[in-house]
């Protein structure tokens, strides 16, 4: 029976999804010697290096600790310290009261979003707690996960980001014509910014430059449109680069982290976001300055949903936007369609509240939630980390639109209109992010899966209710004789 049970675990373990959030272990599964200091600075370097994983693909720094802490406590470091902020990582673990605490630390020094890592380190962490492998193993094991070249290649992520921009546009009311220009343009957006990288330029130019090549052809081709015989909305093409470049910054992790209790963290991600935010807009701006001087005055957008005609290529606009930022960020293959599933449930209560005429904050907030909600549960099927599916789900809905509108005004010496629209934008940004954070929360809040609950009615069977089960069996026997 316990061979039996002991097997069952571990196949249903194996099928735990991320979801279900780790807990602190209860007793550790493989005791160290905490006078061994070669053996504990093994453990800590292990749960740092998991962090700073997390910590890299925008996780919250909450729950880097939660994760980091788990590492540790599992392998037998049960009370230590951890300290995340914003891209360093501080564990301490106190090892009683006649040695000194053993502490290491990890700086982070990237921002990588690449899903499949994510999910890979996210299993490795379960696979510690259900196989207790010797942290050698599991040392090994991360560095394969960390050093794998990414599923796709280069040119598969930037017809994803591409992809993105063309659904945007459809998404803003545009036609074919649009979203063939917004997709010619994020491929250049993308492949000169993968240049500028390669010279270490500081992410704000990149955003700058992103900013200006976004908006220079749609200026262009609306200058010229009556002679090249075209009909064509810049604004739409505008707003879909802008909502591309938004869509990498960890706006989610920001509001997490302030929302959670990580406020120094949240204060540093949120001001980069600011930043990066102000060079996207000021690119923007130069394009729209030099096409000015030359007496191009592109007109302001407005779309509309309301036309019923228009609501199933809105939502499908909606639902293919997260599913080309999940590819462009490096996705398993699994998740895809659950990233698919979230930006269709965002963009149908969007369209929803929408009708019923609530703002366009408070409408993004529950469309957000719902996404945070149907992430975290389909989690559970394609077992991936709930911030795939939320950060791809709430994409579409990202405030571009509001942005350039805040910025066309203010070019257009209408301050408080710009000022306005960039609050709205703000608001809206906040709304998401929150809203994906309340998602999750009820999404974990929920009863576990059938299939997971089973694990953990399984209980080893006591002695006297073994010698009934060998009574009644020994009946059975002679009933049958």
């Amino acid at each position: 029976m316990a061979d039996f049970t002991g097997l069952l675990n571990r196949l249903l373990g194996s099928r735990r999804a991320t979801i279900d959030t780790v807990t602190a272990a209860p007793a550790p599964l493989q005791p160290i010697d905490l006078t061994d200091d070669a053996r504990v600075t093994e453990v800590l370097d292990l749960a740092v290096r998991v962090g700073e994983v997390l910590l890299a693909s925008g996780t919250a720094a909450m729950d880097v600790a939660d994760q980091v802490q788990f590492i540790a406590a599992t392998y037998g470091l049960a009370q230590c310290d951890v300290d995340v902020t914003y891209n360093s990582i501080v564990l301490s673990a106190y090892r009683g009261p006649t040695l000194p605490p053993a502490s290491t630390m990890r700086i982070v020094h990237y921002r990588s979003m690449d899903f499949t890592r994510l999910a890979a380190v996210d299993r490795l962490t379960r696979r510690i707690r259900r196989d207790a492998i010797l942290p050698s193993i599991a040392h090994d094991a991360l560095t394969t996960v960390t050093t794998a070249p990414h599923p796709y290649n280069r040119w598969t992520a930037t017809l994803a980001w591409a992809g993105m921009a063309a659904s945007i546009s459809v998404l803003l009311g545009g036609g074919l014509l649009i979203a063939s220009v917004a997709f010619l343009t994020t491929m250049v957006i993308d492949r000169v910014n993968r240049v500028l990288n390669r010279f270490k330029l500081p992410f704000f130019f990149q955003q700058f430059v992103g900013g200006t090549v976004a908006a220079t052809p749609a200026a262009t081709l609306y200058t010229f449109q009556d002679q090249l015989g075209i009909d064509i909305a810049p604004s739409q093409i505008i707003a879909a680069g802008v909502v591309v470049l938004l869509s990498g910054l960890s706006l989610v992790g920001s509001v997490q982290d302030a929302i959670m209790g990580a406020p120094i963290t949240a204060s540093a991600r949120f001001f980069e976001v600011v930043m990066m935010t102000g060079g996207i807009i000021a690119g923007v701006a130069m394009s729209l300055r030099l096409t000015g001087a030359v007496g191009s005055t592109l007109p302001p957008i407005n779309v509309e949903i309301g036309n019923l005609a228009r609501v199933p290529i809105f939502l499908l606009a909606g639902a293919f936007a997260s599913l080309f930022y999940a590819l462009a960020c490096y996705a398993e293959r699994r998740a895809l369609t659950a990233a698919w599933a979230g930006g269709l449930a965002g963009a149908i209560v969007y369209v929803i509240t929408t009708k019923l005429d609530i703002g366009p904050v408070m409408g993004s907030a529950i469309a957000a939630t719902v996404v945070g909600l149907a992430g975290g549960l389909m989690a559970r099927r394609a077992l991936t980390p709930p911030l795939v599916v939320a950060v791809a789900g709430i994409t579409p809905l990202l405030p571009g639109l509001s942005l350039y509108r805040g910025l066309y005004a203010l070019l257009n010496d209408e301050p408080i209109v710009g000022l306005g629209a960039l609050l709205s934008a703000f608001g809206i940004g906040c709304a998401l992010a929150a809203g994906v954070t309340l998602g999750e929360w009820i999404a974990r809040s929920l009863r576990r899966p059938r299939i997971l609950r089973a694990q953990d009615s399984i209980r080893r069977p006591t002695f006297k209710r073994r010698r009934t089960q060998l009574a009644g069996d020994a009946k059975k026997g002679t009933a049958a004789a």
